[in-house]
């Protein structure tokens, strides 16, 4: 089995790194943050991993995009300094991966659902990006429940293969790397706007080492081309969302359309849109106090 990224030339602790996203941040640093991980079963065989951060009861859940894990939310839980939890998606992260590799919204809502039932019964407010984000509609649409505000990052139903292929362009390359810095050159590539040492970080947390000395992600390999498209059908349980709503767009980011946002608008007739500038697909990457800043409000009373 591979292991957890550490070896010779690379100290790897998982809560060892937040002071370097405060720092770039640049949020007060008086300490490390109060975070554990916890797993919880959601099925026979299945479980579902999560850092929780604080120690009261969460008010957010965040969950993240495909071929992420919870540590792209580092930053963002910095600056919200609230009780939250944010969840490993299947087959992400130190969650566990489903022998049929269904991590599509509506498997992935099921298992989120009894996630949050047992660690986030009562949070206030669910944010989603991308894979996470359109989870996150199903989840409020089947367990309005569990969401009491809802946060979509940088994705609607009107998604398609087009408008994602800068992301799906990166997560479908090679499957192993030799090295780190091979896969942190692959990386920087693709992130241009990123610093090196913001996206060395996002590696470390999603990658393991193998015992031939290669490297892969830390997640099922399941984004073929032209796959997990077709999302039409989620427009339906958005319109069933009536929970206040909040669209949240890069405007560096091709992945929502203006006609996509007018839908989201339509078809929730209570919801917002908000556009972050500077901001690409991972709007939680690229300018995370900002979108801390909104979540934050909207939780607080339902605006941005």
């Amino acid at each position: 089995m591979p292991s957890d990224p550490a070896g010779s030339d690379t100290e790897y602790d998982e809560f060892g790194l937040f002071h370097e996203n405060a720092e770039e941040a640049g949020l007060p640093w008086s300490g490390p943050p109060l975070v554990r991980r916890e797993s919880v079963e959601v099925g026979p065989g299945q479980r579902i991993s999560a850092l929780v951060w604080g120690d009261g009861p969460p008010e957010v859940v965040l969950l993240h995009g495909g071929a992420q894990n919870a540590h792209t939310w580092d930053t963002v839980a910095l600056a919200l300094d609230r009780p939250l939890v944010a969840l490993d998606l299947p087959g992400h992260g130190h969650s566990d991966r489903r022998a049929d590799r269904d991590y599509l919204p509506v498997r992935n809502a099921e298992a989120v659902a009894a996630a949050v039932e047992r660690l986030a019964p009562d949070a206030g407010t669910v944010v989603g990006m991308s894979l996470g984000g359109l989870t996150a509609i199903r989840l409020a649409a089947r367990r309005p429940d569990l969401v009491r505000r809802l946060v979509v990052v940088d994705v609607t139903p009107g998604v398609t293969p087009e408008k994602a292929a800068p992301i799906t362009n990166f997560v479908n390359g090679p499957e192993t790397f030799g090295s780190l810095d091979e896969l942190l050159e692959r990386t920087v590539a693709f992130n241009p706007g990123r610093s090196v040492s913001s996206l060395r970080r996002g590696i470390l947390h999603n990658t393991v080492r193998s015992p031939d000395g290669t490297w892969r992600w830390r997640w099922d390999r399941f984004l073929t081309p032209g796959a997990g498209f077709g999302f039409g059908a989620l427009w339906d349980d958005l319109g069933a969302v009536k929970a206040p709503a909040l669209l949240v767009r890069g405007a560096l980011s091709g992945v929502v359309s203006d006609e996509d946002a007018a839908e989201f608008a339509r078809r929730v007739p209570h919801a917002r849109v908000e556009t972050v500038e500077g901001a690409g697909h991972s709007v939680q990457g690229d300018r995370p106090v900002e979108l801390a800043r909104l979540i934050d409000g909207f939780a607080t009373d339902g605006f941005a």
